[in-house]
């Protein structure tokens, strides 16, 4: 199934189909932490329309239905954060997550400079937890940020090896 669909960079159009499909999957993470004022179920369109405009925004699409997406963005030191990978229930345990975490280090490694990723999740996220590490992140910090979250941070460098040198 996940051969089939395609990565690209989002646009404006794609702002509401994003919207919808984060409302859709952050509902299983409020209910792991009984909190259903997460910010990914709170951002309006405008916020989610900024985030477009910038950070590097990439949809997953399966024909014209966008399915899953993923953001980040680089700060001056070169570490690119990145956040809100969603995938639609249907179509996770496919191998998209991956694909579309990929997907965006390489591009903002390529258009951005980023020379590390940092990436958070919750603590009881153990299939987000079980994504990242397989994909080489580790985890460099906790912090509590509720009676009944924990948030970990996790990072990984860029690895030379992954950097696609044109001419090579």
């Amino acid at each position: 199934m996940g051969t089939s669909v395609t990565i690209s960079a989002a646009s404006d159009q794609d702002a509401e189909h994003i919207l919808k499909l984060q409302y859709l999957c952050y509902q299983s993470e409020a209910a792991l932490y009984d909190d259903y004022g997460i910010e990914p179920l709170t951002q309006t369109l405008a916020a989610l329309r900024r985030e477009l405009d910038e950070g590097c925004v990439l949809v997953a699409r399966l024909g014209g239905e966008v399915v899953g997406s993923v953001r980040g963005t680089v700060d001056a030191d070169g570490t690119a954060r990145i956040g809100k990978l969603i995938v639609h229930p249907r179509m996770q345990r496919h191998g998209l997550g991956g694909r579309l975490l990929a997907a965006v280090e390489q591009r903002l490694a390529a258009e951005r400079s980023a020379k590390r990723y940092r990436l958070f999740t919750g603590h009881r996220s153990e299939g987000n937890l079980r994504l990242y590490r397989s994909h080489g992140y580790v985890p460099v910090g906790t912090e509590r940020l509720s009676r009944t979250l924990n948030e970990i941070t996790l990072e990984k460098e860029l690895a030379t090896a992954d950097v696609y040198v044109a001419g090579a």
